[in-house]
């Protein structure tokens, strides 16, 4: 069977802008929460899953994917100052593609975006057949999910840190690709930012894209 892109969806971050005592991704949305949401979103696409998360989300994730397909890091600052400095984003991207080298690519989706939408992962996949690079476009601003052809999998894995891809995304042509998928855009960083989003799950429900 043909290698098909995988979705590497990030959970490893402490979430520290959001209030509360509970971590952002284990909030409720619906039936189910923002990281559940997420979750479901990307695996509707029947493309692989992998979540990259630290301990006390990884029961948050085996509720939706099996355990093999969730890739543990330590908590940021629990960990000794040399390791430390090399978590963060960057390093969960690395450690996430690592875990699924043989996909065709890769589609880096952060877990509180639960509005992404099916249809705009797949269109974002579809063009890493094409472009070493291409991340979903609403009206003319860029979102999620960033996808990665395989072709950069050797600067992918040696990530580190918190910069996340941006060296990668300005070093290589991006392609953009326009979605009418406003979600591209949502993501959960405070209180705020999850009554908007919210606000904008009952409609989806329906169909209803305002």
């Amino acid at each position: 069977m043909k290698a098909r892109p995988a979705i590497v969806v990030l959970a490893a971050g402490l979430g520290s802008r959001f209030g509360g005592t509970q971590h952002k991704l284990t909030q409720s949305l619906g039936a189910s929460s923002v990281l559940g949401t997420t979750l479901r979103h990307a695996l509707a696409t029947h493309l692989p899953v992998i979540v990259v998360a630290t301990e006390p989300l990884a029961e948050e994730a085996a509720s939706h994917v099996a355990t093999r397909d969730i890739v543990l890091l330590p908590v940021v600052g629990s960990d000794s100052p040399a390791n430390a400095k090399r978590l963060g984003m960057g390093f969960s991207i690395a450690s996430g593609v690592a875990a699924c080298s043989d996909a065709a690519g890769w589609l880096v989706l952060p877990g509180d975006m639960p509005m992404v939408q099916p249809a705009t992962l797949l269109a974002v996949a579809r063009q890493l057949d094409h472009h070493p690079v291409s991340y979903a476009q609403y009206k003319g601003r860029r979102g999620h999910p960033v996808g990665f052809a395989t072709e950069l999998y050797t600067e992918l894995v040696t990530l580190t840190g918190d910069e996340g891809a941006r060296r990668l995304l300005a070093r290589y042509p991006a392609q953009a690709v326009d979605v009418d998928d406003s979600g591209v855009l949502m993501d959960v960083d405070n209180e705020s930012d999850l009554d908007k989003v919210r606000a904008a799950y009952l409609p989806s429900l329906f169909g209803d894209s305002r």
